[in-house]
Formats: C-alpha cells, sequence, structure tokens
C-alpha cells in the first residue's frame, strides 16, 4: 500500500493528497525559488505525477520560466507545488505546506551555485551545482 500524504495552504482553501513515498527531497537555493516563496531556500519533495490529486480548491498558476509552472493559493499566495515540463512525469511539492513535514527528510540540495553565501543548512547533505534530473 502506498503511503498517503496530505498538506494544503494557510488559509485553507487549497488541499492536496500524494499517494507516494517522499524519497527524494531537496533544498532548492536557486534565485527563482527565493523570489517565488519568499524564503532563503524552499525544500521540495519529488513525486510521481500520477500519485497527486487536488481534493480542495483550484490553485492559480505562474510560470516562473519556460519550463516550470508554479501552483500557488488565489487568496493566500501560499506556493504548494511545481510542475516542470524537464520532469513531465513528476511533481515537486514544498514540504512546508505538508499536514506533516517533520516526517520528512532532505536527502541533497540542489541549484547550490546560488546558494546564499552565508547560509548553512544539512552540510552533510550531497550538493548538486544545478539539479541532475
Amino acid at each position: 500500500m502506498a503511503e498517503l500524504h496530505t498538506g494544503g495552504c494557510h488559509c485553507g482553501q487549497l488541499r492536496y493528497a500524494v499517494e507516494a513515498s517522499l524519497g527524494d527531497v531537496a533544498h532548492c537555493h536557486c534565485s527563482i525559488c527565493r523570489r517565488t516563496t519568499g524564503g532563503i531556500v524552499t525544500t521540495w519533495a519529488t513525486v510521481p505525477l500520477a500519485s497527486f490529486r487536488w481534493t480542495s480548491g483550484t490553485p492559480a498558476e505562474y510560470a516562473s520560466s519556460a519550463s516550470c509552472i508554479r501552483y500557488f493559493c488565489p487568496r493566500c499566495s501560499s506556493q504548494l507545488a511545481l510542475f516542470t515540463s524537464l520532469s513531465p512525469g513528476t511533481l515537486d511539492l514544498t514540504i512546508a505546506t505538508l499536514d506533516q513535514p517533520e516526517a520528512v527528510t532532505p536527502n541533497r540540495h540542489i541549484w547550490v551555485k546560488s546558494r546564499l553565501p552565508w547560509l548553512s543548512l544539512d552540510p552533510q547533505l550531497p550538493e548538486e551545482d544545478e539539479e541532475q534530473l
């Protein structure tokens, strides 16, 4: 039986469920994630697209680059997910929007060439200058 994970935005308008293991979890240091979330790093869990569904509400979409669409709440602006055409069979979820984010353990850093020089986070994890898909 697949793991069931649920999550949602700050105001509760958007809810989602994913039936998959959350084993690929990366701290992203890219400048686009910083600008779109307002955070210094965004931690994503990559899941099979077919395992994900919105259970409540309809997200707004923003094409943050030629290959990426970000999904966020139209009311509270929480960013919940990202789809990239570079990996069309998957979806990335912000682990901060999971109902139980403490159950997820990051296992790598991506886009470290953009990392803020004063940030030290999970230094024992492997690092990728960009992202190896």
